[in-house]
This record gives C-alpha cells, sequence and structure tokens, in this order.
C-alpha cells in the first residue's frame, strides 16, 4: 500500500468517525431532551375494569417502545353522581403535578394507539391531539374543533386556562367547551394533530367500547343551555371533591394510582348531577 494510499484510507476512516460520533451527539440530545420530561397518562374512569385491565397492558408496551417511561393515573369516580370526565382530568392533573410529571396525556380508557408514528413525547411548544378525527374508529368525531379521547398537554398550558369545566355532568361537551378555553387564550393555534400516517380510522386505534356499554348521552335541559353557552366560572381553581382512596395497584405488573373520589354537586343545580330517567 502506497503512502498516498494510507492518507487516503485514514482521512476516510476519520471521517466516518466522525459521522459516526455526530450521529450519537444528535441520539444523546433526543434523549436527554426526552428523560428531563415525565409524561403521566391520566385516565378519567368508572366502572371500566375489563377495558383497563386490556388497555393499560398495551398502551404500557407502545410507550415503552418510544423510551417514555410514564405514570398512570386512574381517577376512578366513586360517588352517585353523573360521569363527570372533565372533573376527572382536573383531579388526575392536580396528581400529575404533585408526582412531578411537567405533561400529561387525557387518555379515555377505550382506545389503545396502534401506528407507531403516533407520537407521546413532549409536545414542546405545542399542544399535541393526537387522536385526530380522521383517525379515530368513530367517525362522528371527525370534525374540526374535536379535541377529545387523547389529547398530549403540558401542565403549564393546562393551568393556563383553568382546566377543564367541571359543569358537564354525563357524557360529553366538556372537550367543546376545552376547545373554546384554549381558542379564547390564543391558544388553539398551538394544536397539532398527526399527518401522513399511512392508516386510517380502521386501523390507527384500537377501540375497546363493547356495544353493551350505555353512554349518557341525555340532554335535560340544563345540558341543552351548557351546549350552546361556554362555562367561564369552574375548573381547577374551583375544583371541588373528596379524595376516598388513593391506591398502588398492579394490573399485568405495571404501576397505577387509582384515585377514588366522589365529586361535589352544587345544591343550586342538584338535578343535572343525577340521571335523567
Amino acid at each position: 500500500m502506497t503512502i498516498l494510499a494510507i492518507v487516503l484510507f485514514t482521512l476516510l476512516v476519520i471521517t466516518v468517525l466522525g459521522l459516526m460520533l455526530s450521529e450519537l451527539n444528535n441520539i444523546a440530545d433526543f434523549v436527554q431532551q426526552h428523560q428531563k420530561h415525565r409524561l403521566c397518562v391520566t385516565i378519567p374512569y368508572r366502572d371500566r375494569w375489563k377495558e383497563l385491565q386490556e388497555m393499560l397492558p398495551l398502551l404500557h408496551k407502545f410507550l415503552s417502545s418510544q423510551g417514555i417511561k410514564a405514570m398512570y393515573i386512574i381517577v376512578n369516580q366513586s360517588d352517585i353522581f353523573r360521569f363527570n370526565r372533565a372533573s376527572l382530568v382536573n383531579i388526575g392533573a392536580l396528581e400529575a403535578e404533585r408526582v412531578g410529571c411537567d405533561y400529561m396525556a387525557i387518555h379515555d380508557v377505550d382506545i389503545v394507539p396502534l401506528n407507531v408514528n403516533l407520537s407521546y413525547h413532549y409536545p414542546e411548544g405545542h399542544i399535541m391531539h393526537t387522536a385526530a378525527g380522521k383517525y379515530h374508529p368513530i367517525k362522528r368525531y371527525d370534525y374540526k374543533n374535536f379535541i377529545g379521547s387523547v389529547l398530549i398537554i403540558t401542565l403549564a398550558d393546562f393551568k393556563k386556562v383553568n382546566g377543564m369545566s367541571n359543569d358537564f355532568w354525563g357524557w360529553g361537551l366538556e372537550d367543546d367547551d376545552f376547545y373554546l378555553r384554549l381558542k379564547e387564550a390564543g391558544m388553539a393555534d398551538r394544536i397539532r394533530r398527526p399527518s401522513n400516517l399511512g392508516s386510517n380510522r380502521t386501523n390507527t386505534f384500537l377501540h375497546l367500547h363493547e356495544r353493551g356499554r350505555r353512554r349518557d348521552y341525555s340532554l335535560d335541559e340544563y345540558r341543552k343551555k351548557r351546549k350552546r353557552k361556554r362555562d367561564k366560572s369552574s375548573g381547577l381553581l374551583n375544583l371541588n371533591y373528596t379524595l376516598k382512596a388513593c391506591r398502588t395497584l398492579k394490573i399485568r405488573d405495571i404501576g397505577v394510582s387509582m384515585l377514588d373520589v366522589n365529586l361535589f354537586c352544587d345544591p343550586t343545580f342538584a338535578s343535572h348531577c343525577y340521571a335523567v330517567p
């Protein structure tokens, strides 16, 4: 081998090693950036043990594949009132902050991500609506302002709008109200949704909801009024509930925190807290 060949080979080796070192530094920076953030998955819950047992291991595996070590907070409504998803999310946000998370995934118990391109990483500068309407298993959720099922948001942003309304009893409308909160705070333009996933509403998510499970969609007069009017008074700052128990459970060897809570119903509007006959 001539001296020129040796020099050229040495330069080639140095170049390759430099590229490898640069790539390793990029990977290290990426890992360090995401390790400094902590995700809490907040699941509003009531009487869905079968779905929870199926959903949690699948979600845990999905997050692990993205290198995310999440904490799981299940907020269980244990009172006699109608389901109040938003209040449970608010409670979950307070618990997430208490345990040291700086962002959370508001996550329904009956939906599981399947497409590997769905990211649960820290939404730097954005609010990530992971379950975008065009990919959601239920077609009626495919409308412009829909931000339900899975929403990833920093706790700082959640607190800026005073969390979600505590005034929606029964299923639905609370997400639309939360969208209006974000819009009025000038944050709606920061909402991002996945695109170009190479999948569709049949295979982007697994939907675990059984047909026999009835949701409380009843619209009494109070809820009809709430549908037309944004709640500007309730949220994190006046959240009223009683923590009955805080339990650490294992679901398929995955540690979760389950908070059993009783919500407060304003006696002035007592009728809308109870199921419509």
